[in-house]
């Protein structure tokens, strides 16, 4: 995982040419697009939806691939990202839907059966990982997507240099509790980096929209939590959680940069409490099911 994490600001470049290449199968302007996944790559999806349409390129709505509502819907074309190419509720979306909907794959092993299920393949084997626990996967086929659309991801890449050289403070290390929050694509960011803690050291988190944190889910902060918000924080939510004695933490980084730095917090979270993020508890990695 350490060094998964290290490499991704390699990992985005590499995918940044990709994503700008003539040939390059992503959906054109204009396209009404559904984009799923599951775990983190759902969380990639919400993502890149809000990026989509907040640029004004055309519907874009993300699924869990295990509660798309694809059918009679009108979608152009369908998004499906998958580490793995083998995961069980992808493929059969994929399967059901071929021959009605232009289906692109964003995977990191190519020679699996999503070769065979979707119309177009856009593999990353650089992005693949080793881990069960997903960093740089993730978030190069978000920078793809990214590129795609026009961004410039060079001030990302920057970022992510330097969120690896930054201090990861030991109250975060020690903290008791961590809630995320985002707004517009950075919510997306929100949800994976809750997981991201789950799965790699066990963690207590949750993750919200940064306007709703205030309707309710305020009420858990308190001293030795942590409320973390990827992106610009809404006026005076930093006051507000501060009054509790939680610690806010809002960097001025490029939030996926800033997915980076605490992709590093929850490892070293995981190594403090001697756990192996690399081969989690009750985790696989790919979700595969027996046949219906």
């Amino acid at each position: 995982m350490a060094q998964e994490i290290e490499s991704q600001p390699e990992t985005w470049r590499a995918a940044a040419r990709l994503a700008t290449a003539a040939d390059c199968p992503l959906p054109a302007p204009g396209l009404k697009v559904a984009v799923v996944g599951c775990g983190t790559s759902w969380f990639m999806a919400q993502s890149y939806a809000a990026l989509r349409e907040a640029a004004g390129l055309g519907v874009t709505d993300a699924f869990a691939a295990s509660e798309a509502p694809l059918a009679d819907r009108g979608y152009d074309a369908v998004v499906a990202i998958t580490r793995s190419g083998t995961t069980t509720e992808v493929l059969r979306l994929l399967t059901e839907v071929r021959g009605r909907v232009r289906t692109v794959a964003v995977v990191g092993d190519p020679d699996t059966p999503v070769r065979e299920s979707a119309d177009e393949v856009i593999a990353l084997p650089f992005a693949d990982e080793r881990s069960v626990v997903q960093t740089r996967f993730a978030t190069t086929a978000l920078t793809l997507l990214r590129a795609h659309l026009g961004q410039d991801v060079e001030s990302a890449v920057a970022d992510a240099r330097a969120a690896l050289g930054q201090p990861v403070a030991q109250e975060w290390i020690d903290a008791e509790q961590f809630t995320f929050l985002g707004r517009g694509w950075t919510y997306g960011l929100a949800n994976e980096a809750a997981l991201k803690m789950r799965e790699a050291s066990q963690s207590w988190t949750e993750s919200y929209p940064a306007m709703e944190y205030r309707h309710g889910p305020i009420a858990i902060a308190a001293p030795g939590r942590v409320t973390w918000m990827f992106g610009d924080a809404p006026e005076g939510l930093a006051e507000q959680v501060t009054a509790t004695g939680a610690a806010f933490v809002d960097h001025p980084l490029e939030p996926l940069a800033d997915l980076v730095l605490l992709q590093r917090v929850a490892l070293e979270r995981a190594r403090a409490r001697g756990l192996d993020p690399d081969a989690p508890r009750n985790l696989t990695r790919s979700v595969i099911l027996a046949p219906r």
